[in-house]
């Protein structure tokens, strides 16, 4: 006899899921067997919310559908804040879930489809036994398709009930093995003609084009069909901070758009005359708060779903970014419009100057460490193939100022789209399951590490070679700093020194504290040995060194 739970983990196996991370209980601990029994790889976390994390930053990092497995009710409102940074980042995640019993809701369960979709998520319920393989099917296919979170939920009373063997059938014409496999990226809408011909009257009067790629554009495979429309435009070439990385060794490219620009880029990016956004957020972040652009200069945004704007936007075209981009070329080439000469004009500058060549004031103390120092010192230790995964908070300045990716799958941003702290650690053990090719280095701050600790227990279980880097100033840095001038209590947002060495290493965890630039040998001898397992960096950084985003916020608050 084979159970609907054991079914449905089947027809997910079937369909190429390869790992699943979660809590299990009552209502989905035999799902998580029937996984199990099918080899799909199966991570224990400490929380469903942690759980949800690892399953959102493995899809980041490698572009396939995980499980994220919970009970009902409490199992399923645990994950509510990583399920809602999941769904807003566009992350494909099936979420197996316990779910009311058919009879109705009891005192234990809530209404899961209200929870879900209000967060923004999809639902697939298993109907009955005769539907259950369709329904994990659909589910999987909704999650490729959608780029987006959908829960499987299988209700209490039909666990157990016997479902009829394996049937045949066909998912959107990929054959007749149940879920099918990864989906491979259809080709999306192409501009229409009015639009490429308002582009092109825009280009024809431009003399300073930047061409500005996003998360979408990077999800549309765009990066070289855009690189190439800046060849053929003469525009330099620049990114949002989640797609940090697409650009990566092009001498014309100037880095992250907004408050981590360097010095030189941003004065290039204000120079613009137009700008070509592809699959970009123009949120305050990416305009820094609207400082960033020339308010004259018109912008084009090529996407080809809604995304965030705070910035008037001169003309929206709906269309896949890479389809776009490459009309662009071909209708600049019909049209034998000129190149814009702005590139041969800053031959000479370019690449620009990036932040780890721009001398800093050491404001290094006897016990604690100048966060630039800090991150400046690792940035040369690290090895250029790495995933980096950030936590929220006023640290992520330094990572995301001195040290580059190799990709933007190699950038993982944990809370960045819902403006959440405390996913860090669960986001590390995620990426170091979905490329265990690269070394992950994971980015916190203490507060973010605290709420987020029981996954550095799974992050230690899982044995992952992962180094640690936790800035401790003591604080909620960014509350403190931006409201404690408006009269903000400091106490509300400061604490004492945590000894996260000594916590990390009662885990299981290699540690080191901290405090000078000669404290990071343990990294070299780390390395030198074969990173294995985790090495914990507690870094007291001195707290009053304030980033140059938030000081421009302050400033103009």
């Amino acid at each position: 006899m084979t159970t609907l739970a054991a079914a449905v983990a089947h027809e997910l196996a079937a369909g190429g899921v390869r790992h699943a991370f979660g809590v299990v209980g009552g209502g989905n601990i035999l799902a998580a067997a029937g996984l199990t029994e099918h080899g799909v790889r199966y991570v224990a976390a400490r929380h469903e919310g942690g759980a949800m994390a690892m399953a959102d930053a493995y899809h980041r990092v490698s572009g396939s559908v995980a499980v994220c497995t919970t009970s009902h009710g409490a199992g399923i409102t645990n994950t509510a804040t990583a399920l809602a940074e999941a769904a807003r980042h566009g992350s494909g995640i099936v979420v197996l879930c316990g779910d009311h019993p058919v009879s109705g809701l009891r005192r234990c369960d809530v209404d899961q489809t209200t929870f879900a979709r209000t967060l923004g998520a999809e639902v697939v319920r298993v109907r009955d036994a005769g539907t259950a393989r369709a329904d994990a099917a659909e589910a999987l296919r909704l999650a490729r398709a959608l780029s987006r979170p959908v829960l499987l939920c299988l209700p209490n009373d039909l666990l157990n009930t016997e479902v009829p063997e394996r049937l045949v059938f066909t998912v959107d014409g990929e054959g007749t093995s149940g879920a099918g496999a990864e989906a491979v990226r259809a080709v999306g809408a192409a501009p229409t003609a009015d639009d490429v011909g308002a582009v092109l009257e825009l280009l024809s009067t431009a003399r300073r084009p930047l061409v500005l790629a996003g998360l979408g554009a990077w999800r549309a495979d765009a990066g070289k069909p855009v690189a190439d429309l800046a060849v053929r435009a003469g525009a330099l070439l620049a990114t949002t901070v989640m797609a940090n990385g697409l650009f990566s060794g092009n001498r014309f490219a100037l880095g992250i758009c907004g408050g981590f620009a360097a010095p030189r880029a941003a004065e290039l990016i204000k120079q613009a005359d137009l700008v070509l956004a592809f699959g970009a957020d123009l949120d305050p972040f990416t305009l820094h708060g609207g400082r960033l652009l020339d308010p004259g200069a018109p912008v084009v945004r090529i996407d080809n779903v809604p995304r965030t704007r705070v910035a008037p936007v001169s003309l929206e075209i709906t269309a896949d970014a890479s389809v776009a981009a490459s009309a662009l070329t071909d209708a600049m080439n019909a049209a034998n419009l000129p190149t814009s000469a702005w590139r041969d004009a800053n031959e000479d500058l370019l690449p620009c100057a990036t932040w780890a060549d721009q001398a800093h004031p050491d404001a290094s103390t006897v016990d604690r460490i100048d966060p630039r120092t800090l991150t400046k010192a690792l940035g040369d230790l690290l090895p250029a193939e790495r995933t980096v995964v950030f936590d929220g908070g006023h640290f992520i300045s330094w990572p995301s100022m001195y040290w580059s990716v190799p990709d933007p799958a190699a950038m993982v941003f944990m809370g960045g789209a819902f403006q959440a702290i405390g996913l860090g650690f669960a986001g590390a053990v995620g990426a170091a399951s979905g490329r265990a090719d690269r070394l992950t280095v994971v980015a916190l701050g203490d507060g973010g590490s605290l709420m987020g600790l029981p996954e550095l227990d799974t992050l230690i279980r899982s044995e992952s070679p992962v180094l640690v880097v936790i800035y401790d100033d003591a604080s909620y840095g960014f509350e403190a700093h931006l409201y404690t001038p408006r009269g903000a209590d400091p106490r509300t947002a400061s604490f004492a020194d945590t000894d996260f060495a000594g916590v990390a290493l009662a885990l299981g965890a290699e540690v080191a504290v901290v405090r000078a630039v000669p404290d990071l040998d343990a990294v070299r001898d780390w390395q030198a040995r074969g990173p294995r397992g985790v090495l914990v960096l507690d870094c007291k950084v001195v707290p009053d060194v304030i980033a140059p985003f938030l000081s421009d916020l302050i400033a103009g608050h």
